[in-house]
């Protein structure tokens, strides 16, 4: 009876967002928004080639609605954009600038729809509508957390004279779940914080003009760091101790990456800082960069702490943080961060990363980004 009920709800649902004018929702707020994001993580395409496009299509309504499986717990958000004819459309996942789906309508201008229509909140924030030229138009929608691919889906539907329904554009986007609630309290003190040093054993990482392995770095900073931490009252799970596979010889990427995310998640660290080496064909290019995969707000709190206070410490050039998919910061539950701490291919970078006073000011640096994090995520309440 439960399923029947739930079926019943979808199908009400689906009924009632092909009507063009039920549950429109607007602002009129005309703030500019962000510019996309240039990154692009993933690409899906609908292509209506047999339609001609007309001349002087337009945007002409727009609504949302969140729908609950009542079986299933899931929640959707479907955001409808009618049109005035048929369109084309392609759309991709930007994390460059946050969370971003951005959809390329190719054959219709924005038209009168507000430039700007706030969402839930939970799955989006918010939706803004970008005139490309007097022919084409761009939707990005600013999502909550980060998505995979297949957690949206982006189709057209054709207009229907007989049931008064114009030609959509439909964006479902599924609420990632589950979700941790995060009560941070200020200090290292008793906090339990994953270290990973990246690379190791069969595995060497990047190498230098002058032979420095990654994993040597990764390992003397992470020791350094360990130290640092349990002098100030922390628990400290490091993913590797010594020169070794994680999960063991000849393993694959995959699983020498899960296992070091499995001993965090198991034993539900608070926070989990994984540690690199960059590398470039130019040995000029150089710098420190910090990377994060937004799973709840303070993942961006923490890659922020962390790279602000390693370009204090280690004194290079500030390459900024970036979202982005890597594994372990991925599949870790809690807060992560990927820090590249300097390029291993500029020699005088790794002139300065083979000495261990430089070392421990990168050590230096991370644990001060840590005991930011931790009493600045403090005073934010708690919550996601």
């Amino acid at each position: 009876m439960r399923r029947f009920r739930s079926a019943f709800l979808s199908l009400l649902f689906l009924m009632l967002f092909l009507v063009p004018q039920v549950g429109m929702a607007a602002l009129n707020d005309n703030r500019p928004g962000a510019k996309p994001a240039a990154a692009i993580t993933s690409l899906k395409a609908t292509a209506l080639s047999q339609t001609k496009l007309s001349g002087n299509n337009q945007l002409i309504n727009v609504r949302w609605l969140v729908h609950k499986d009542a079986v299933e717990g899931t929640s959707k958000l479907r955001l409808v954009i009618d049109t005035k004819d048929a369109v084309r459309v392609s759309s991709k996942l930007d994390g460059a600038n946050g969370s971003q789906l951005v959809i390329d309508i190719n054959g219709a201008a924005v038209g009168n729809v507000n430039n700007l229509v706030d969402l839930d909140g939970k799955i989006a924030d918010k939706v803004r509508f970008i005139k490309k030229d007097n022919t084409n138009s761009q939707v990005i929608v600013d999502l909550s957390t980060m998505i995979e691919d297949s957690d949206y889906k982006v189709f057209t539907l054709k207009s229907d004279a007989i049931n008064n329904k114009t030609f959509r554009v439909v964006i479902d986007v599924n609420q990632v779940v589950p979700k941790v609630e995060y009560n941070f309290t200020a200090g290292l003190r008793n906090k339990v914080i994953a270290i990973d040093p990246g690379h190791g054993g069969s595995d060497p990482g990047a190498i230098g003009p002058n032979k420095l392995q990654e994993k040597t770095v990764t390992l003397a900073v992470a020791q350094k760091v360990q130290a640092l931490l349990e002098k100030a009252g922390a628990k400290v799970l490091m993913t590797r101790k010594t020169d070794v596979d994680v999960f063991g010889p000849n393993a694959s990427a995959v699983d020498e990456l899960n296992a070091r995310t499995l001993g965090a998640n198991n034993n539900k660290a608070d926070v989990f800082v994984s540690l690199h080496i960059n590398a470039f064909t130019s040995p000029s290019v150089g710098g420190t960069a910090t990377y994060y995969y937004q799973k709840s707000n303070y993942d961006i709190l923490l890659a922020n702490c962390i790279q602000d206070n390693l370009v204090k410490t280690g004194g290079l050039q500030d390459r900024g943080i970036n979202a982005a998919g890597f594994y372990v910061i991925k599949k870790t539950k809690m807060p992560s961060v990927l820090a590249e701490l300097g390029f291993i291919s500029n020699p005088d970078e790794e002139k300065l990363l083979s000495t261990p006073q430089f070392q421990q000011k990168l050590a230096q640096g991370i644990v001060q980004g840590l005991d930011d994090f931790f009493a600045q995520a403090a005073r934010k309440g708690g919550g996601l």
